[in-house]
């Protein structure tokens, strides 16, 4: 049975700076990544290493070495498995995997060895999960790796769109596996998913918007495809403590501990 029942929230933190932010708001962990924009991939080895360093939040990296799907080539497997050896390097508390075969199944095969070599940490599945051809298959195979625990919009564009799927995997996982619902939860939904999934831990990016402080702005050219260059997005300490609060009191939990 896994033993991960203690109700949190985790954040999606893109930064060193954020995850601070997902700490001084009282979240458990934060799941590290960069580029918000393409679902997350693996962050750099400065940001993992401040954030080791000065930080007392769950570090949780995820290995994605680019956007798009989740099928491999050999060459992202072996920087999979390059970017889980500096996480280990580092201490991390766990990392966050996430393959598929071209049918859409879990390769099982490719993250036995990825949980192999990530111990003695931890190891989570992301949302690769809501991609599989088949979640309830997909539970069975990640429960029988031992994965820890599994994020997943029940397979739906938001958590709340898939809350009642959610609720299905949460029943069928039976305290084997942690179902953490996770993609577009706020403060103000959080608690019908509590109420209508029976998940205890939950996953949100609580970011907002800031904006740039440069005074001379180009608007002839870009650097990317992104539409307004000047704001990036970072985590909201006051979105996060609005977050964690609506889970205390949806749990009766007294404490409120950031990085515990």
């Amino acid at each position: 049975m896994n033993k991960e029942v203690i109700p949190c929230l985790e954040v999606c933190a893109n930064s060193y700076r954020s995850a601070l932010a997902a700490q001084n708001g009282g979240a458990k962990r934060v799941e590290f990544c960069d580029n918000l924009a393409e679902g997350g991939t693996t962050p750099s080895y400065g940001q993992l290493a401040l954030a080791k360093k000065n930080l007392s939040i769950e570090i949780w990296p995820i290995i994605r070495p680019r956007g798009g799907d989740f099928l491999y080539s050999e060459m992202e497997f072996e920087i999979m498995k390059e970017d889980i050896e500096i996480c280990k390097s580092l201490n991390c508390e766990g990392v966050v995997i996430g393959i598929l075969k071209a049918d859409g199944t879990i390769d099982k095969e490719r993250c036995a060895e990825l949980i192999e070599l990530a111990k003695p940490m931890g190891v989570a599945f992301h949302r690769a999960f809501d991609m599989s051809n088949d979640m309830d298959q997909a539970l069975e195979d990640l429960i029988s790796l031992q994965i820890k625990r599994v994020l997943t919009s029940g397979g739906a564009s938001s958590a709340i769109l898939g809350a009642e799927k959610i609720a299905q995997l949460v029943k069928r996982a039976n305290g084997q596996i942690t179902i953490m619902p996770g993609a577009g939860i706020n403060e103000n939904n959080i608690k019908t998913l509590i109420d209508q999934t029976g998940a205890t831990q939950f996953h949100a990016t609580a970011k907002a918007f800031v904006s740039s402080k440069m005074e001379f702005r180009n608007t002839e050219t870009k650097m990317g495809s992104i539409e307004d260059e000047y704001r990036y997005e970072l985590t909201s300490e006051n979105k996060v403590k609005a977050l964690v609060d609506v889970i205390n009191n949806a749990f009766n939990l007294k404490e409120n501990i950031p990085g515990k």
